[in-house]
């Protein structure tokens, strides 16, 4: 059998931020825990951040599984339009400053949409998440609160924007607005990988919707039989996560130089199999 290789160490001016989609419920939480592991000795990433909105049973986030997600080694916790599902997170958005809901949120909601983290070589990466506005409530327009949220970071060596959308006219637009101003827009809610990774003329890594880590083996994460359901009789459906063939779904930006990105690359995985007892 062939030695196992170790994972390429990455040169000393690069930087690799590591993007995980929408977590979904427990088997979602599992997967990236089971993932992560694989993928940092693969890519060794510098950070390493997750949108966790669904992450509770489908829907928001509890102060409990935040801390377990950030003890599996993740740096920053983003959410979306399920970011307030659970009462008992609303203090935590506030104390804790790796979390974040969306900068367009209004100010008199809990919480805080940006936050800058610190890598042992010193390299900044700066965080905003933000909320669609076209199908979504959020409190104001993407595109006009973008720009505080951008100044609010102050002088980091990166910049990821989590745009949470259903349009992805806003996803595609917002991309285009940023190019060059910061490393990486990445789209999330969807649930559905798309085929759109790349770098943007001026140096901005994009892609429509990173995907979900969860089970493809329902609909969007749904028990798929549920979801089917509720679309053939238009009736209200309790919906259960599904456990079916889970994956995790993420995108590795690589980067050598502040606000710009080399390169795009998508990581899709399947959970690694875990040993029968």
């Amino acid at each position: 059998m062939a030695e196992r290789q170790a994972a390429p160490t990455p040169p000393p001016d690069q930087t690799r931020i590591l993007f995980v989609g929408d977590v979904v419920g427990g088997i979602g939480r599992h997967t990236l825990i089971d993932c992560l592991p694989v993928v940092q000795e693969r890519h060794s990433p510098t950070f390493v951040v997750v949108n966790a909105e669904n992450a509770a049973g489908g829907l928001g986030i509890t102060p409990r599984i935040a801390r377990g997600i950030f003890e599996a080694g993740v740096d920053v916790i983003t959410l979306g339009n399920h970011a307030y599902h659970r009462r008992e997170i609303y203090p935590y958005l506030d104390e804790e400053p790796r979390i974040l809901r969306p900068a367009n949120y209004l100010r008199c909601q809990p919480g805080h949409g940006t936050c800058v983290v610190s890598a042992t070589s010193g390299v900044t990466l700066g965080v905003i998440s933000l909320s669609g506005n076209l199908f979504l409530r959020a409190g104001k327009p993407a595109f006009i609160e973008i720009e505080g949220a951008i100044a609010e970071l102050g002088q980091v060596d990166h910049i990821l924007v989590d745009m949470h959308a259903e349009a992805t006219s806003e996803k595609v637009g917002l991309g285009w607005h940023l190019d060059g101003r910061v490393t990486a827009v990445l789209g999330t809610h969807t649930h559905v990988p798309t085929a759109d990774a790349r770098v943007l003329p001026a140096g901005t890594a994009y892609i429509t919707d990173v995907g979900m880590t969860g089970p493809r083996g329902g609909v969007i994460g749904v028990k798929r039989d549920q979801a089917i359901e509720s679309m053939r009789t238009q009736m209200p459906i309790r919906f259960e996560t599904s456990e079916e063939d889970p994956w995790m779904n993420a995108v590795l930006i690589t980067c050598s130089t502040p606000l710009k990105a080399d390169a795009i690359e998508q990581v899709l995985m399947p959970r690694p199999q875990q040993p029968t007892r």
